[in-house]
């Protein structure tokens, strides 16, 4: 607490002696704090793709001011990194804006921060429902876990499957789609045969999907972070033989993510998702994303965390556009709420109310195309809120 005191006041100094003047047109700096060594370091090069893509197009200045970014690497699951990383762009860099927070326990730690600070958090990729209500300074352009969720148990039940057994990582993201999904598939009158938590980063998921196959449920829900978990958790479905126990594999689309799918091989071909961004949307804008990231990153696939990077930058320079060049946090937030615009994903909206993004869900099937794995939509719910924050 006296940390955070004593950071609120240097901020307030800080900003006292910097505070916005556009005579001076001060450079827009930018404070990413995001993983990008460890386990999760594939979410720092693709957000910092996006970013970079989105910078390519519109160029380098934003209402007369020059856009720098400063990035810091949080390692990964570390509370304490991503607030010490935090605190130094405050105070040692004097940033505008922080922005990046992959992985909820971060943004978590570093959300009292922006408060005590008054700067706008930009928050690019973590996904628990409750972190748009930890500052009022924190504005969100991923998805949450629950708006990811329930789409998908509205359509399994549609669709005749009526038992299932939900298996999810044990950390915040994990809990917020487990409590999303049983409660949508049960309130359609769906039954919830089982349940397991399992550690963030096991590499072994055979006890678990053994005891699943076991209940003989209709499908099994699945969430755990995007990457090597989704590799383990595809791969291990497959040799335990569920798929030919007719046990369906559902799960949200971070599991078959693009920059993992090649990894799954066959084994995620036939598994059905629901999430906000393919990389085989059919729209103008994303075929022109997909061209320009392929272009400028041939070794790597687009996915939704480079999205989010794109469209985090997006929002940034439309929101400095509106206020002349302000960054101040009262300017900056008061632009982006209800600010609408078209992404790769499709049509997008910051909700006014929560500052969390309005998006379309897809529902999807892994399958090959061309030879490709992709996940190719075949159907849709559009202009989705976050039932997280629903009453």
């Amino acid at each position: 607490m006296k940390l955070i005191k004593t950071l609120g006041a240097m901020a307030l100094a800080f900003g006292t002696a910097t505070a916005f003047n556009p005579a001076q047109a001060k450079d827009l700096k930018i404070g990413i704090v995001m993983p990008m060594s460890g386990p999760f370091a594939a979410h720092g090069k693709q957000i910092q793709h996006g970013i970079d893509l989105y910078m390519a197009e519109r160029g380098d200045t934003v209402a007369g001011r020059k856009v720098k970014i400063i990035v810091k690497d949080d390692t990964g699951i570390s509370p304490a990194v991503a607030k010490r990383q935090a605190q130094e762009l405050i105070i040692k860099d004097k940033v505008d804006i922080l922005a990046g927070f992959t992985l909820t326990p971060n943004a978590f730690s570093v959300a009292p921060l922006a408060t005590e600070a008054k700067l706008p958090m930009v928050v690019l990729n973590a996904a628990t429902s409750a972190i748009t209500e930890k500052s009022p300074n924190i504005v969100r352009v991923s998805m949450t876990l629950p708006q990811d969720t329930a789409p998908m148990a509205e359509w399994a039940y549609k669709n005749g499957v009526r038992k299932v057994y939900t298996l999810v990582a044990d950390y915040g993201p994990g809990h917020d789609a487990e409590k999303q999904f049983q409660k949508t598939f049960t309130s359609l009158g769906g039954q919830i045969v089982g349940e397991v938590r399992t550690p963030v980063n096991t590499p072994d998921y055979s006890p678990f999907l053994q005891r699943i196959k076991d209940a003989k449920p209709d499908a099994v829900f699945l969430f755990v972070p995007n990457g090597e978990q989704g590799v383990a958790l595809a791969k291990g479905f497959k040799e335990r033989g569920l798929a030919e126990a007719g046990i369906k594999e559902l799960a949200t689309g971070d599991v078959t993510d693009e920059d993992v799918i090649d990894a799954m091989g066959d084994a995620a071909i036939g598994m059905i998702t629901s999430f906000h961004y393919s990389a085989a949307h059919d729209s103008p804008e994303n075929k022109a994303f997909v061209a320009a990231y392929h272009k400028a990153y041939p070794k790597d696939r687009p996915n939704f965390v480079a999205v989010a990077g794109y469209d985090g930058m997006h929002m940034i320079y439309n929101a400095l556009e509106k206020t002349k060049g302000d960054a101040g946090v009262g300017a900056f937030m008061k632009a982006v709420k209800g600010m609408k615009w078209v992404s790769p994903r499709g049509p997008v909206e910051i909700d006014p109310q929560t500052r969390d993004i309005i998006q379309n869900v897809y529902i999807r099937k892994v399958e090959r195309v061309d030879g490709v794995l992709q996940n190719v939509e075949f159907d849709k719910i559009e202009a989705v809120k976050d039932p997280g924050k629903q009453s």
